[in-house]
């Protein structure tokens, strides 16, 4: 069945709308270029009508989003992109179209489905056997693997084989859940290839290293409660179900397609080697100055990527259930969260000139110092049920986006945003993709996952804490 098309009432409707939209926010936009001081808070909307839709459409309209969540996507960036044009020209809107595609949203795609796709072709076979000591044990194995090949990649990774050894337990959903909280989450905080907010906080300038050196205490922390947590849990159940649970022969674990651990070294190569080039060269492409230490990086990373393509057999793919929908979602909605942020990141910019100025007297003290345990909260929350890379962009841009202040005196300001967006992505299944993506792995498995309000009981009883306790002893 084709898409929908809209009526000749809602398209007069539709044509108000943004007609409306256009006579409202042109005027307060400067003729010359994008000033977020004198930027109508209506070129907002679209950015957040993008990660409402993400969030909401989903769990409402699932069957609509599946099949037209490009079409959602494509929908939200038109009305901000026309708008812009008509504002500030055509050539202005597209030099900022133009440089946000190269000098953020194609690094940031193009290392996401690196990671992607050396992830899909590893695969873990056999059967640990689901004892609590082997579970504990994937469960740390994850939160280690997440800051090398993201989150996404530990848990596509690992959850099947989690699965198939818990399959046979009376009691095993609470295996998932932990798994969610360390190995989707917690464990991406300690390098910028753990998280996309990490990385985009990297190609903004922060230091390759700095996560690692700023974020591993309460990383480590979360790491190591949740773990014995989930020892504890898992002990008990075991106990209490051995005598109903169905008997299961462990069997030899083993790893296929290692072909990919190399290649995983060499991308990881790549990104810290161009992070310490320090040469000026830049190259022109299609007007603007581009580094080439990034399209060095960028290019070998597709090269890694076509060689795992390459060499990887194409059952261990199969068995692994890799296919590319997720990926191309993923390019799709953020190609317009890139486009619609334009906007948003620009009225923070202006600061107290702009008519964000009373969300930045939510973290900000009276002498004017950020309040950083507001910037942990408010981050963390938001991104527990939006997308959690744009909540990192617009906090980081609200504590004055310059990557020196932020790495230097402002730093305990940047980790604080930095440990809401990773951490409290855990609080919900869409709080971060690879949520869901265990949550639908896990229910196909045979697994009873919690629904969407079960899932939220266990993070509240158990992260929430956890969190309070992180701003307590490690957020100034």
């Amino acid at each position: 069945m084709g898409p929908a098309k809209l009526n000749r009432p809602a398209r007069l409707s539709l044509a108000a709308i943004l007609t409306a939209w256009l006579c409202l926010a042109t005027p307060a936009c400067a003729a010359g270029g994008l000033q977020g001081a004198q930027l109508s808070s209506l070129f907002a909307l679209p950015f957040a009508g993008l990660l409402l839709s993400i969030a909401l459409l989903p769990q409402l309209a699932a069957p609509f989003w599946h099949h037209h969540y490009g079409k959602v996507a494509a929908f939200w960036a038109l009305a901000l992109i026309v708008p812009l044009a008509l504002a500030i020209g055509l050539a202005a809107a597209g030099q900022l179209m133009l440089h946000t595609l190269l000098a953020e949203y194609l690094p940031f795609i193009v290392l996401l489905t690196a990671l992607f796709t050396l992830a899909g072709g590893i695969r873990i076979s056999g059967n640990a056997g689901g004892t609590p000591g082997s579970n504990t044990f994937l469960l740390a194995l994850g939160a280690g693997l997440a800051s090398l090949i993201g989150t996404t990649g530990a848990a596509m990774v690992l959850v099947r084989p989690l699965v198939r050894a818990n399959a046979g337990r009376p009691h095993n959903a609470h295996v998932l859940v932990f798994f969610i909280f360390l190995a989707a989450n917690i464990g991406g905080a300690l390098t910028p290839l753990g998280d996309p907010p990490l990385f985009l906080g990297f190609l903004r300038g922060v230091d390759f290293f700095w996560t690692l050196r700023n974020l591993w205490q309460p990383t480590l922390f979360c790491v190591m409660v949740l773990l014995g947590l989930f020892l504890a849990v898992d002990s008990w159940h075991y106990r209490r179900e051995k005598p109903a649970r169905l008997p299961g022969q462990p069997q030899a674990v083993r790893l296929e397609g290692w072909i990919n651990l190399p290649l995983i070294a060499l991308a990881i190569a790549l990104i810290i080697g161009c992070a310490f080039w320090r040469g000026g060269v830049e190259v022109e492409v299609f007007g603007l100055a581009v580094p080439l230490r990034n399209l060095v990086r960028d290019f070998g990373l597709l090269l890694v990527t076509l060689a795992s393509l390459l060499l990887t057999r194409r059952n261990i793919r199969e068995a692994n259930g890799f296919e590319w929908e997720p990926m191309l979602e993923v390019a799709k909605l953020f190609a317009a969260i890139f486009v619609c942020i334009i906007p948003v990141l620009a009225l923070l910019a202006a600061g107290k000139a702009g008519p964000f100025a009373p969300l930045l007297d939510l973290v900000t003290r009276p002498d004017g110092s950020p309040l950083n345990p507001a910037y942990f909260w408010a981050t963390g929350l938001l991104s527990s049920f939006l997308d959690n890379a744009p909540t990192y962009l617009v906090f980081f841009e609200m504590a004055g986006g310059d990557p020196v202040q932020l790495t230097g005196p402002l730093a305990s300001t940047l980790a604080a945003v930095s440990l809401g967006a990773v951490f409290m992505g855990a609080n919900s299944y869409i709080g971060n993709a690879p949520n869901f993506m265990v949550y639908a792995i896990a229910r196909r498995g045979g697994i009873n996952m919690p629904g969407f309000f079960g899932y939220m009981l266990w993070s509240g009883a158990i992260l929430l804490p956890l969190f309070a306790a992180v701003n307590g002893l490690f957020v100034r």
